[in-house]
């Protein structure tokens, strides 16, 4: 089905240790991790905050296990800070991910998002944007693209619930007001879908500007008392609205089978936070690469 040497898989730490809320996984190390994630048969990860930012000793960890560091998260801000500022981040962050080995930045716009307030119900108090605030976004990622190519990276887009960049009108607004030869997308399926999007229609209108997939699959169940009951964002991951493909939702036969058959060339990196306690991570990691050998053929 996919050609060997087209795409990766990869899967973040984000099950084992969660970077919003670091109470989740708390008792589990980076060793432990990454050590998981190889014996479940994944070839690469992003950095998580357990990580070391020590280059060397990372590369060191890393190569024992056979893995590789696929992106780490970037958060911009736009729209409510100064270029300058951000760009002076993006650069520190570009050059880690450089010397990792890294391919693509992820990033996404944090200006006035909720996704880390507790308080905020996740659908009814997202950021909308104004015209000057879509402008200093898509001006600022065009820049902050140039600086990626300079190293030979590609900017990806992370669209993501609780943000300004979150429905298909939005991703859409941002795909047109910016270079198509700087700013790529990151393709989500459990954001999309937890938003109400349709994964698959999103992944034909998008595929020749998708350079990275997060696979990410949402419990329905969960999904509906989100949205009645308005939790905020970090409720719902507690609460279990996302998961491992193969253990929600979500459908990916088609997904992998347009993937397959496109000139995609990446990471197809699972990302499915929960509570460690709820959900081991070692076993979920597990399912998850059941799943994919069944349906997708790697």
């Amino acid at each position: 089905m996919f050609r060997r040497d087209a795409v990766k898989l990869g899967i973040a730490p984000i099950g084992w240790t969660n970077d919003d809320m670091p109470e989740l996984g708390r008792e589990n190390t980076f060793e432990q991790c990454i050590s998981e994630m190889a014996l479940a048969g994944f070839q690469g990860t992003e950095v998580g905050n357990k990580y070391p930012r020590d280059t060397k000793v990372l590369k060191k960890a890393l190569e024992l296990r056979n893995m590789e560091i696929a992106s780490a998260w970037f958060s911009a801000y736009l729209t409510t800070g100064s270029y300058e500022e951000t760009e002076k981040a993006f650069i520190l962050h570009r050059d880690f991910l450089h010397e990792l080995g890294s391919k693509v930045i992820v990033v996404s716009e944090q200006g006035r998002s909720i996704q880390g307030q507790v308080d905020k119900p996740v659908f009814d108090a997202k950021p909308h944007f104004n015209a000057e605030e879509w402008k200093r976004l898509a001006e600022g990622l065009d820049r902050l693209g140039e600086r990626a190519r300079e190293k030979g990276m590609k900017l990806v887009y992370h669209h993501h619930m609780g943000t300004g960049v979150q429905t298909a009108e939005e991703i859409e607004r941002l795909m047109e007001m910016t270079d198509e030869n700087l700013v790529y997308l990151l393709y989500d399926t459990g954001h999309l879908y937890l938003s109400g999007e349709d994964p698959v229609e999103m992944l034909k209108r998008y595929l020749p500007r998708i350079k990275h997939v997060h696979l990410k699959d949402v419990r329905d169940r969960v999904a509906v008392r989100v949205r009645e009951e308005k939790m905020s964002f970090l409720d719902a991951v507690r609460e279990g609205v996302f998961t491992v493909p193969g253990d929600g939702s979500i459908d990916f036969t088609e997904i992998f089978r347009i993937l397959a058959n496109s000139d995609y060339q990446g990471w197809l990196l699972v990302e499915a936070e929960q509570d460690p306690a709820k959900a081991n991570p070692f076993e979920y990691a597990l399912k998850a690469r059941r799943y994919i050998k069944e349906k997708a053929g790697i």
